[in-house]
């Protein structure tokens, strides 16, 4: 069975992630990423508080940590190895981190940069997103274009067919919360984030994070990481870089890269992470798909039986 891990972004954390658990197998990566972030990792996800936790900054090493720390131990049941990564937004960087084209404390140092970039890019209150249900691509890339305003409105998260993020200025989240529904719109509903990612207001934080980038190793992934920009694998560091920079001001592109994974043959589909965000995403997106989360360890034995046959 050729299978595909595949790593969650912002909005799976919560206090006590990865619970089911036992916390003997995750401690030494949390305890690991502390050392390196000069913070108390272990302790911010074990008890919070919720707030700091869902502070962007901390929210994505957070999260970063935690995928890696699942890995490890589905590394250590000596699994086949897997066809493909991929990860959604920040869960690009984990991807890159299990293919060993990132170094885990570099990719910490850069996700946690990553955040403090996003945060300040947009004044608190200015900006958010909104999740938009029941039109397709077209329709909502329409609506955004339709607004009469000069703010930002663009679509930045194609997560499934009739299920798509837009991110933008608060007075045009406003219009479209309140026109979305006449025009064709099931449900808008507001998120509860402060930065608009992967829109063309993350341009300068791109800009300085690339400077990042530009300074750390990255070497070509064992296994090949297919990217939100546009469900490609790349196989150079420089492509890589570019690829990261233009990924925090563009659309993740979750739905073409999930259906490039299942063009390419992969079976099945396993989400290495906190949550099970992924998994039921992936379904609404190619019919009769096998995937799962594997958040708690009966999941993971069933994954590996499955992987295994």
């Amino acid at each position: 069975m050729k299978y595909a891990l595949l790593f969650p972004g912002q909005g799976s954390q919560a206090v006590g992630m990865l619970g089911k658990h036992p916390l003997a197998e995750l401690e030494p990566t949390y305890r690991e990423a502390s050392e390196v972030l000069g913070w108390d990792l272990l302790k911010l996800v074990q008890e919070g508080p919720a707030e700091e936790l869902n502070r962007t900054e901390r929210t994505q090493p957070a999260l970063l940590a935690a995928s890696i720390a699942l890995f490890r131990v589905w590394q250590r049941q000596e699994p086949p190895s897997a066809s493909a990564y991929a990860g959604h937004s920040l869960g690009e960087y984990t991807a890159l981190v299990a293919a060993g084209s990132l170094k885990f404390a570099d990719a910490l140092k850069l996700v946690e940069l990553r955040g403090q970039l996003m945060q300040a890019a947009v004044p608190a209150g200015t900006g958010g997103m909104a999740a938009v249900l029941g039109l397709d691509d077209d329709r909502i890339e329409a609506l955004c274009k339709s607004y009469p305003g000069s703010e930002v409105l663009e679509p930045v998260n194609y997560n499934s067919p009739g299920q798509v993020v837009v991110a933008g200025e608060t007075a045009a989240l406003d219009w479209l919360q309140a026109n979305g529904k006449a025009n064709g719109a099931k449900l808008i509903k507001r998120l509860p984030v402060s930065v608009p990612s992967h829109c063309s207001l993350m341009r300068d934080a791109a800009d300085k994070l690339a400077e990042q980038l530009a300074n750390t190793d990255i070497q070509a992934p064992a296994i090949p990481v297919y990217h939100n920009l546009d469900a490609q694998p790349r196989a150079t560091a420089d492509d890589i870089r570019l690829a990261l920079r233009e990924q925090l001001f563009k659309p993740v592109r979750w739905t073409q890269t999930i259906r490039a994974l299942h063009a390419a043959g992969i079976g099945a589909y396993f989400e290495c992470g906190p949550g099970s965000v992924l998994a039921g995403l992936n379904k609404r997106i190619v019919d009769g798909l096998q995937s799962q989360a594997l958040e708690d360890p009966a999941a993971l034995v069933a994954a590996l039986s499955l992987a295994r046959t």
